[in-house]
């Protein structure tokens, strides 16, 4: 059995998952204002935005990959007290993940429309988005570099650090969306290309209060040596461990991208397009909690693991950790599909000037989304805390992707472009792939084969 009391233990998962849940509220707050902001210009405008973000949130799943590569390695190093090695893996982190991200930037930046026309089949949303595509994939080089030292710092049992980064960063992201879209204050009106460049600036913030932080932590003090010159063997073993996950969030992030692509492609492309730009914003802000326990997870599962636990009392550890997930998952749900007929449509949906058809889209959506939250509650922890935190890659490789390509994507497709079935069938099939991961999830979970030491000498990876 689990050594810790219940109560420590319920202690540990709210001390590491609360900081991350805000931390991850204030990220997706982010896209939200935006996309409110956005919403105040018009229809058009929104959906030129969504199809703009379909490249972008590639980058942002190649973050997040990179990011949580990264916590395998610096938790259970942590666990054995590897300063240095955490170092490396920095390193090593932020020139493999900075050089892809700018790879693609630079690719947007020069060919912005000609990325948009493949996402939807009206041009005029291509030239509308353009700016804003051009300025965004810039932003996320800074991110990417922020982005993983607060991993490093929530790996090493430190939270609260990226909720007070992304804070500053969506302070400064949320006044300056205001001045630069609507030109308040003596700055130029640039619209959609505004919004854009708040998040650029934002994301330069709260790079520079990371730089400062990592030349100044005693917590983590950072070896520059070690750094600068992290060795063939760091190097070998991030790709061994990491390069899945980056890999499995890539294709993560392309197969929810071709959810947005195959509304880009339906008969009402604009409505349905702008429902999914406010729905995605919102159905997010309800899993930073799914989200927070599964890194908080990822934490407690790999420390137990760099601190040499027997594979049971880890295993109980996170069967313990699941079960908690899918109880306050089933919570969250029933809470969400209460506020959708008496706040989300009376009140939040007209804020984003959705109306007539788009507000029935966005409805159908919000149901989907709300009453699937326990099964996505359930495999964002199973597959990005418990398997990915014992080096166990391939197989939630697998488990993330198989579902939703063989299955949702498909699913969606045949729904809304063969038969053109309508709003409701769309919506629940883009979260079909859930139902397919409970069960495979837990059954890779209870073999107890994903326990792995990654910090081990090379011979043993």
């Amino acid at each position: 059995m689990l050594a810790q009391s219940r109560k420590a233990f319920y202690r540990q998962v709210w001390r590491l998952s609360l900081p991350i849940t805000m931390q991850n509220l204030i990220t997706f707050s982010l896209g939200l204002i935006d996309t409110f902001m956005v919403s105040q210009l018009g229809n058009t405008e929104m959906a030129a935005v969504t199809t703009a973000n379909v490249p972008v949130f590639i980058l942002l799943s190649l973050v997040f990959g990179v990011q949580s590569g990264l916590a395998i390695l610096v938790s259970q190093y942590w666990g054995k007290g590897d300063t240095k090695s955490i170092s490396r893996a920095l390193g090593v982190a932020c020139a493999l993940g900075a050089s892809l991200v700018l790879i693609l930037a630079i690719i947007f930046f020069f060919f912005p429309v000609q990325v948009m026309d493949l996402l939807s089949n009206k041009h005029e949303l291509s030239l509308l988005g353009a700016p804003y595509l051009q300025l965004i994939g810039f932003s996320y080089v800074f991110n990417m570099l922020s982005s993983i030292y607060v991993s490093a710092q929530r790996s090493i049992e430190n939270p609260r650090f990226g909720m007070l980064v992304f804070g500053a960063s969506t302070v400064v992201n949320t006044v300056f969306n205001y001045f630069l879209i609507f030109g308040k204050c003596g700055f130029p009106q640039w619209g959609i290309a505004g919004a854009a460049a708040a998040t650029l600036l934002s994301r330069v913030v709260e790079f520079l209060i990371c730089l400062v932080c990592a030349l100044r932590s005693r917590r983590l003090p950072l070896d520059a040596g070690a750094f600068f010159r992290p060795g063939r063997d760091m190097l070998g073993r991030f790709v061994h461990y990491s390069s899945p996950v980056v890999l499995n969030e890539i294709a993560w992030g392309l197969g929810t991208s071709m959810m947005t692509v195959i509304m880009g492609y339906t008969h009402n492309s604009v409505a349905m397009l702008a429902a999914n730009a406010v729905m995605g914003n919102l159905s997010r802000l309800f899993l930073v909690v799914c989200f927070g326990l599964g890194a908080a997870t990822a934490v407690m599962a790999g420390k137990a693991i760099g601190e040499g636990q027997s594979h049971q009392e880890v295993l109980a550890l996170s069967h313990r950790l699941l079960r908690f997930t899918v109880v306050l998952g089933c919570g969250l749900s029933v809470v969400s599909l209460i506020l959708v007929p008496t706040v989300f449509v009376p009140v939040v949906f007209p804020l984003f000037k959705l109306s007539g058809e788009s507000l029935a889209i966005a409805v159908a959506l919000a149901v989907a989304s709300f009453s699937t939250i326990p099964f996505h509650a359930y495999s964002i922890s199973a597959i990005t805390g418990v398997l990915r935190s014992g080096g166990d890659v391939l197989w939630s490789t697998v488990l993330d992707l198989g579902p939703q390509w063989c299955f949702a994507i498909p699913l969606t497709a045949i729904i809304a472009l063969v038969f053109q079935l309508g709003a409701w069938p769309i919506a629940f099939a883009t979260h079909a792939e859930t139902f397919l991961k409970l069960p495979l999830c837990m059954w890779r979970v209870r073999s107890g084969k994903w326990i792995h030491d990654v910090t081990a000498e090379r011979r043993s990876l």
